[in-house]
């Protein structure tokens, strides 16, 4: 069941990511709705065992709504890339390392792709807003590309300086944060939340 927010709602945006929360929080900053992240709580971050995006962000949002008594909101995203077969998927992240190094991950996909000719990707995104009795929505993006190398531009975060939207000669890097807010794939899943959710 989808439940609408109420305005001055307090939402815990269910991660520790910086940059997701960042972006989260300006697509929040419109529609009245306060933000914290688990991270300010202190709260754990679950381990990701879904074999998919949405399976990922329903646990991760469930266990903050759980452990905070409050609605919870939770991105799983990642990198799809076609000629690794969809990799590195719901393992995006796990490619920086512990360290978080997205040089290090960008390389990896250039480094693995070598001369495969085909350069299409696409960025998903799932977004699960749960309640702490259990309820949960699930929202879903997906954005088409093609993948540049080297990187360029040092804005969004994660794979965005190797990744150029279709129909674009930037790469989510180059671009102002509200250039890519109207295209991403978080965007997308976004909308889907604001208008089921959000009053």
């Amino acid at each position: 069941m989808v439940r609408r927010l109420a305005a001055g709602t307090r939402l815990v945006i269910a991660t520790h990511n910086r940059g997701k929360l960042r972006e989260i929080a300006d697509l929040l900053a419109p529609h009245g709705v306060g933000a914290v992240s688990a991270g300010e709580l202190g709260l754990p971050e679950p381990e990701e065992t879904a074999a998919d995006f949405v399976g990922n962000a329903r646990l991760k949002a469930h266990a903050a709504a759980s452990a905070a008594g409050l609605p919870a909101l939770a991105d799983d995203s990642g990198l799809c890339v076609a000629g690794l077969g969809g990799a590195p998927g719901v393992v995006s992240a796990r490619w920086a390392g512990p360290e978080k190094d997205f040089s290090a991950a960008m390389a990896r996909v250039q480094r693995e792709l070598g001369a495969h000719p085909d350069r299409r990707a696409a960025f998903v995104c799932a977004l699960a807003l749960a309640c702490p009795d259990g309820d949960c929505a699930t929202f879903y993006g997906r954005v088409e590309g093609m993948l540049t190398w080297p990187p360029r531009g040092a804005g969004g975060f994660g794979y965005d300086p190797m990744f150029v939207p279709l129909g674009r000669a930037e790469t989510f890097g180059e671009m102002a944060p509200d250039a890519k807010h109207a295209i991403s794939h978080r965007a997308r899943a976004f909308a889907q939340f604001v208008a089921a959710c959000l009053p």
